[in-house]
């Protein structure tokens, strides 16, 4: 069915290796962010290290006739993982627009539920390319349960956040972080979701 690991898997391989690097750095920096400012330029650069392995892709796709799975699936599958790292960019990007650097146990609980996601979608990731695609489902299963949590931390973290915040900016702001952290748990499900369509396909 397929070929041995080509320039696809390699790059995929790499896009989810920088999509769990910048989830941790996240999540460890999160809860005690020191310069927002540098934590901010930091998920950035992680953020453009995806973007050109989509380039990457793209441009192969383009010059490439045959492909070791579906165009359309490599395609949905870079885009997925795309969207996941954009994703946790754009709420980095919040802490540094919104001058937010104290502690936030729901931001917290969510950035350890993107870590597993993560951990998940990176193994995989590696299983796709190994030709494991079986084995894919425990991930897979693993990634909706946890999006299924993080649907659990916003309904929490909002209703504490309209009994305890009475400043509306500042529960504004919160909200708009909780919100786009949760989005993001649903862009990992994406990508579950896009390799279970592979594996109807491939098997």
């Amino acid at each position: 069915m397929f070929k041995k690991k080509d320039v696809f898997f390699i790059t995929l391989e790499a896009m989810a290796d920088v999509l769990l690097e910048a989830v941790e750095y996240f999540a460890k920096n999160v809860s005690n962010i020191q310069d927002v400012t540098h934590f901010a330029k930091t998920m950035k650069e992680y953020e453009s290290a995806c973007d050109r392995h989509v380039h990457t892709i793209l441009t192969e796709l383009n010059k490439t006739f045959i492909t070791p799975i579906e165009r359309e699936d490599i395609m949905a599958l870079t885009t997925s993982l795309d969207d996941v790292l954009d994703g946790i960019e754009a709420c980095a990007s919040r802490f540094e627009m919104y001058h937010i650097t104290e502690h936030d146990e729901y931001i917290t609980l969510f950035a350890d539920n993107l870590v597993r996601s993560a951990q998940q979608i990176k193994k995989a990731i590696y299983l796709l390319t190994e030709k494991k695609l079986l084995a894919i489902r425990e991930p897979s299963i693993a990634i909706n349960e946890l999006e299924n949590q993080a649907d659990d931390i916003l309904r929490v973290c909002i209703k504490s956040l309209f009994a305890n915040v009475k400043d509306p900016i500042e529960l504004i702001k919160r909200k708009e972080i909780y919100e786009r952290l949760e989005q993001t748990t649903d862009y990992c499900e994406d990508v579950a979701n896009t390799l279970e369509t592979i594996i109807m396909r491939n098997s």
